[in-house]
């Protein structure tokens, strides 16, 4: 115990630094040793610092915002139990004034969202329950949703939408059956789970996620892309072309 004691005051002290020292380089440093310092201690221990964590989003230096990001996908995913603390980050971030953070909010939350519909699912196969804290991450990662589905009919950052319907295309896919899949979840790694999740895993009656009413998302989803494109004229050449490559791939993987 006193161990744990001693190393989440030192990446307390870390985390001080880069709150107060005036050199950005020192700041950056601190902010890397404090992370690699949290994924070295059990969840638990380390969720203790995830407070003071989130205290840095309001740094009024980028780098340091974006050094943030960084540290939250990567201690948020080992702790995936005590995450729910850093998910405010994420969603403070997507409106973030320098577009390079908001993008970068963007891929992190894509990655916490699969996980954890993945995690969702897997446990709820192996436990025939889904834990309170795994809830509670799935209604952040609604939040998340809901806010990047504005980000991508709304103008704004050309490169902040390409990536918001980036995520649109990734939530159709997710959410559309494919019928020679065999119902049971097999993931090996978080490396290949956009190919290998299947909305038919969710069939047996999952407590928070209904795969009829997640198809039906997915089904208006596409229906988004379909009204971006009725109105196409309006939008920036990059963005009309993410629409259709997105409708294309969406429609071959409906087949």
């Amino acid at each position: 115990m006193a161990g744990a004691a001693s190393n989440n005051d030192q990446a307390l002290s870390l985390l001080a630094t880069v709150n107060n020292h005036g050199d950005l380089a020192v700041k950056l440093s601190s902010l890397k040793q404090a992370k690699d310092l949290l994924l070295s201690l059990e969840p638990s221990v380390a969720a203790d610092v995830f407070p003071y964590l989130v205290e840095l989003q309001s740094s009024p230096e980028s780098l340091v915002r974006l050094s943030l990001l960084e540290v939250i996908e990567e201690v948020g995913m080992k702790a995936m139990e005590e995450s729910s603390v850093l998910m405010s980050v994420l969603l403070a971030f997507l409106k973030d004034s320098d577009s390079i953070i908001a993008r970068q909010s963007i891929v992190s939350g894509t990655n916490f969202f699969v996980t954890v519909l993945e995690e969702m699912t897997l446990q709820f196969h192996r436990r025939g329950k889904v834990e309170i804290w795994l809830e509670e991450l799935w209604s952040w990662m609604s939040k998340f949703k809901d806010a990047i589905f504005a980000i991508a009919v709304e103008p704004g950052s050309v490169g902040t939408r390409l990536l918001a319907l980036k995520f649109l295309e990734t939530y159709i896919l997710l959410f559309t059956s494919e019928g020679n899949d065999s119902g049971k979840p097999v993931i090996e790694d978080t490396a290949s789970s956009r190919r290998d999740f299947n909305i038919s895993w969710l069939v047996g009656g999952h407590p928070i996620l209904d795969p009829y009413m997640l198809m039906s998302e997915a089904n208006r989803t596409l229906d988004i892309l379909l009204n971006l494109l009725r109105s196409s004229s309006s939008l920036p050449g990059s963005v009309t072309i993410a629409v259709v490559n997105s409708m294309l791939t969406s429609s071959f993987m409906r087949r």
